[in-house]
């Protein structure tokens, strides 16, 4: 079938069929960044704002967390939450203004909340972010620095937004990027796999969360 005809999900299938295209692979030494698995996004029966792809996607990222504080990898939370006003939204934040909206994700809020079912542990890191990347004006940049890292594991929502800003920001910054595809959601199933499909074609390793939790289980940190 032609590229033009198929669907976003037929065409990242399409794409994993093909032979084994060349990887950025697996560096020294890793961290795990979990992208915004807060009430508001991870909670479809209670708000409108939700997405969920795959109902285990959360049990995948603890798993993962386990692994990478087992092996001293830095494990990453991040989350969006602003002030009541909604200024530091920025322009972003300024295309609408209901209940539901991006602003309105206020500090302490339930919807700003990491969702409980994740398992967070003394030494994760949590980062506030305000804009789509883990990157732009957060400590992440130094802390992967100061870690050691050079490559940065993706998780979280949305694949076609906040998981993608962070993914083309971390290649920009020479990491390599490894995004497990059970790991990452969307509302929709063409945005995710239509960007599941592009960053395995540009930016990004996207594999099978068995294949990322198979490196973590036999990793070892270089000398």
């Amino acid at each position: 079938m032609e590229l033009s005809r198929m669907t976003a999900r037929e065409m990242y299938e399409a794409l994993k069929a093909q032979p084994p295209r060349a990887r950025f692979g697996f560096g020294r030494k890793p961290a795990l960044v979990n992208v915004d698995l807060q009430n508001a996004y991870t909670r479809p029966a209670e708000f409108v704002t939700a997405y969920e792809t795959d109902p285990r996607q959360i049990e995948h990222v603890n798993a993962l967390a386990r692994l990478f504080r087992l092996h001293r990898c830095p494990v990453v939370w991040t989350y969006v939450s602003y002030l009541d006003s909604g200024e530091d939204c920025g322009v972003w934040g300024t295309r609408t203004d209901t209940p539901d909206s991006l602003q309105n994700i206020k500090a302490g809020s339930r919807r700003a909340a990491l969702d409980a079912r994740c398992a967070i542990e003394p030494g994760d890191i949590v980062i506030n972010k305000r804009m789509a990347s883990a990157y732009f004006e957060t400590n992440l940049p130094s802390l992967l620095t100061f870690h050691g890292v050079d490559t940065v594991v993706v998780t979280g929502g949305s694949t076609s937004g906040c998981v993608r800003a962070t993914v083309v920001d971390g290649l920009s910054r020479s990491h390599r990027m490894i995004v497990p595809e059970e790991c990452v959601s969307d509302k929709h199933e063409s945005p995710h796999f239509a960007n599941l499909y592009d960053m395995a074609v540009k930016y990004a390793d996207v594999l099978p969360v068995a294949e990322v939790l198979a490196f973590m289980e036999q990793y070892r940190p270089a000398n």
